[in-house]
């Protein structure tokens, strides 16, 4: 949570919020496992970090292209999670990455959610003038 020129952000990564992400909050639960820890603690940092390496590359084919699809507002975990948080607390913008797709929706009267994407693929970034927060993409040098 910060303040910035007096509008109030809630940002984050955006794993495991929310309904969905079901399974990062199921590789959470192995990793905070004490037995998994204890396992992990006893492997070669080289095998560790390969290991690491595969789960990370393997999570990613098997959400794969359903993951860069617009869901729509009512199924997209993050906007249900942030219009959740308005039922008991005030923020002017929810600032999120960790679905990699740019998105801008009006969670609120006064409330705004973006999903800043990505910058390979999409080449989204937001700015915040102390005013307006909104979602821009870069378009290579102008002259």
């Amino acid at each position: 949570e910060f303040i910035f020129n007096n509008a109030k952000f809630l940002i984050g990564h955006g794993d495991g919020l929310g309904p969905g992400d079901k399974g990062y909050k199921r590789m959470k639960k192995v990793f905070k496992n004490p037995f998994s820890k204890w396992i992990f603690r006893w492997l070669h940092p080289d095998i560790g970090v390969k290991l690491a390496q595969h789960l990370s590359v393997k999570n990613k084919l098997i959400s794969g292209v359903e993951d860069m699809k617009f869901l729509g507002e009512e199924k997209e975990w993050l906007v249900l999670y942030a219009k959740r948080k308005l039922e008991t607390q005030h923020f002017d913008f929810f600032v999120f990455g960790h679905r990699h797709l740019p998105m801008e929706i009006q969670v609120g009267e006064n409330s705004k959610y973006i999903n800043l994407g990505d910058w390979i693929g999409y080449f989204t970034y937001a700015v915040f003038d102390g005013k307006t927060f909104e979602l821009k993409k870069y378009e290579g040098k102008t002259d």
